[in-house]
């Protein structure tokens, strides 16, 4: 049954960048891995550098934050690149990402929480939260679904659409909008998930 669920694993936004970038990445990936940069170091650098972001963020700083948040978030991409250029890709890797995936955006969206409540902006302190809640779902459910052997990658705002949506709006200084987005649509992928995991459940009773 594992075999056919990652058969049938359906392709998100995010996969077919990784497929459609890949004679970008694969060449900036080998020039890290020529000069000493691991994959682990490149995680650690995007997270550090999306902390730095959330700290501007906080500040108030949005076009910095922003530039940080643009800049730190696609080392994502290159992290895994490197593991599979240097044969050095496994799971616990693939988890590790994971985790400092959820901590980057949570930081980003920590900073701009901070900046909202000192501003006393209350309902967007609300909808910050909203999207933290909403984007932590869209990664647990699939993590869970993948635990059952289900598959729950749709969805319309996973997390290369959460990035789109808010790098380009901090740059603009449009935090508010880009919490909005996220929150909004953050949470109706998490139901599409949920529906998608239902149907197959259902299938299978």
């Amino acid at each position: 049954m594992e075999k056919v669920a990652q058969k049938s694993r359906t392709k998100t936004f995010t996969d077919y960048m990784r497929i459609w970038f890949k004679d970008v990445l694969d060449p900036i990936g080998a020039f890290f891995n020529r000069i000493g940069v691991t994959p682990n170091m490149m995680t650690l650098l995007g997270l550090l550098g999306n902390v730095v972001g959330a700290w501007f963020l906080a500040q108030g700083n949005m076009l910095m934050g922003g530039v940080f948040v643009l800049i730190c978030t696609p080392f994502d991409a290159l992290d895994g690149t490197m593991a599979r250029l240097r044969g050095e890709a496994n799971e616990f890797g693939a988890f590790v990402d994971s985790v400092t995936d959820r901590y980057s955006e949570l930081f980003i969206l920590g900073g701009l929480l901070y900046y909202f409540t000192t501003h006393n902006d209350h309902i967007s302190t609300i909808v910050v939260y909203a999207a933290a809640a909403g984007s932590v779902l869209v990664s647990y459910i699939k993590a869970r679904a993948d635990s059952l052997k289900f598959d729950a990658n749709v969805g319309i705002l996973t997390r290369m659409e959460r990035y789109l949506v808010i790098a380009p709006l901090l740059l603009f200084n449009q935090p508010v909008i880009a919490v909005w987005i996220v929150a909004v649509l953050a949470n109706i992928t998490a139901l599409q998930r949920f529906w998608k995991v239902r149907q197959q459940a259902r299938k299978q009773a």
